[in-house]
This record gives C-alpha cells, sequence and structure tokens, in this order.
C-alpha cells in the first residue's frame, strides 16, 4: 500500500509510539484512529482494492497484538467495505466474526455493542437475510436509545437503516414512522442534508410500493425536489463522503425519470474522485 504520494508504506509508517504504563504487557493496541483515517483516504478515491488490503493488513495486527477492540474495530469496517463491494461471501464471514468477537468481549449494552449490531444487520440486510437484520436492528435501538441523547446522528442512521428494513418487509407503517424520526434527528445536525436526502428518497421508494407509481406519483415528486434541493446545499463538503452519496442517490433520481439529476450527481461523483 502507498501513502498519499504514492510512496509504499511498511507497517512502522502506521505504528505510533506507545506509552507501556498503565497498559496490559501482552497487549499492543493498533492504531485504530489512524487506521480509519487511511482507509477514508483509499475509499475518498475510490480504491477499493487498497481499502481491502489495508484492512487486512491491520486485522492481522490486532489479533497478533491480542488487540480484541482493534479487530472489532476493522472487522466492522470490513463488513462495510464487503457490503459496498456487493462481495456477500466475505462480508457475512465479517458480520460472523465480529458477533462472535463482540460477544466474547462481554460488552452487551454498550455504545460498541449497539454499533456492532447495526453494521451487522446492515450486511445481513444487503444479502437477503432481512429478518436476522430486523432482529439485530431491535436490539441495537433498544441500547442506543438508552445511552445516547434523542439528536444523536447515530440515531438517525439507526432509524433510516431500520426503516429500509422494515420496508422491505412490507411493515410500511413502521417503516415510514422510523424515517421521519430519522429525518428529524439529522435536522439537527450541521451538514445532515446528504442524509435527509437519502431518506428522502427512501420515502418515495417506500410510497411507490405501498400506493403504487401512479397513486403515489406527487407524493414521490415531492421527496425528490426536496432531496434534489438538499443535496445542492451551499457549502456542503464535495469530499468522498459526499460523492458516495451521489452515487447512491443518482439511480433512484433516473428510475423516477429525474434524467438530469441522475447525470448532475454522477458528474459530481465522479469530479470528486477523480480530484481525489
Amino acid at each position: 500500500m502507498n501513502d498519499v504520494n504514492g510512496r509504499p508504506l511498511s507497517g512502522e509508517d502506521y505504528k505510533e509510539p506507545q506509552c507501556l504504563l498503565n497498559m496490559h504487557p501482552e497487549i499492543r493496541p493498533i492504531p485504530a484512529g489512524r487506521v480509519i483515517e487511511k482507509l477514508d483516504q483509499h475509499l475518498s478515491r475510490n480504491d477499493w482494492s487498497a481499502a481491502e488490503r489495508h484492512l487486512r493488513y491491520w486485522l492481522a495486527e490486532a489479533e497478533s497484538s491480542g488487540d480484541a477492540r482493534g479487530r472489532l474495530t476493522v472487522l466492522n469496517e470490513m463488513i462495510g467495505l464487503y457490503r459496498k463491494m456487493n462481495r456477500g461471501q466475505e462480508c457475512l464471514q465479517a458480520v460472523a466474526d465480529a458477533l462472535a468477537l463482540a460477544d466474547g468481549m462481554e460488552i452487551g449494552g454498550t455504545v460498541s455493542y449497539g454499533t456492532t449490531l447495526i453494521n451487522a444487520a446492515t450486511g445481513y440486510r444487503a444479502f437477503g437475510r432481512t429478518e436476522e437484520a430486523l432482529k439485530l436492528y431491535r436490539g441495537a435501538r433498544s441500547i442506543y436509545e438508552t445511552c445516547l441523547q434523542p439528536d444523536d446522528e447515530r440515531l438517525g442512521g439507526l432509524y433510516n437503516n431500520m426503516a429500509v428494513t422494515l420496508s422491505g418487509l412490507k411493515e410500511y407503517r413502521e417503516a415510514e414512522a422510523l424515517y421521519h424520526k430519522a429525518i428529524g434527528v439529522m435536522r439537527k445536525q450541521a451538514g445532515g442534508e446528504p442524509e435527509i436526502a437519502v431518506t428522502l428518497l427512501n420515502l418515495a421508494d417506500l410510497t411507490e410500493a405501498e400506493a403504487g407509481p401512479e397513486n403515489g406519483a406527487e407524493r414521490i415528486d415531492g421527496y425528490l425536489a426536496e432531496a434534489e434541493a438538499l443535496l445542492d446545499t451551499e457549502g456542503l463538503p464535495r469530499d468522498g463522503h459526499y460523492a458516495f452519496v451521489c452515487e447512491k442517490c443518482a439511480p433512484v433520481f433516473g428510475h423516477y425519470g429525474w434524467f438530469a439529476a441522475e447525470q448532475e450527481l454522477k458528474r459530481r461523483a465522479g469530479e470528486i474522485y477523480e480530484r481525489a
């Protein structure tokens, strides 16, 4: 793997000096913050293969150094990466490994455990294991609503993902209520417009599924118009995350015949990736 200047990196490039005081002598924690930072750099360039090599390297490092928390961090990131790459076997294996590790760590009831449940559920949902996903989302919701403030952005993400799962199971009323709860949370976040746009497009899909494209046309167009305006919000960082959201939203606009919006979002995403 290379640094931002294209220079090959060795393991030492990632490692930070660590104080040995107050640390179990057999555990050498990996620098989780730097691992995620470097991962974000790969993803901002749409460099999936480099991202995978990076995570596999650090998973091995965490395993060899006895760092269970570091392993869990990397496995959570691997679930998301393989889901985006549409590699079901690897994603589901990462889910199984993460859940087994989290259970062995006895961290049930913590926000970290709730986050692992959400990542695992999202992996399950992506590859057709919807009922299992919903069970995990419900467990995560119980933890998050107990441990987090009502306006915490992590709740917004949970509500949105759980609603997608419910919609797939045709539980439309509960799904719609959760979508609106997600929007309520994200409206309180600075720069939350892209996430709100995603949720609005999910509401458009729910409306089509429940009411049909003709009966739901007016509501669908309203959701699309608001989502487009939010993605055009002045001052939003045009970074890798924004590019990912544009890529995710573009085909939804195309599905409903908003072809100019679809092409514009694809253009923005491509421009950001080229610049990175």
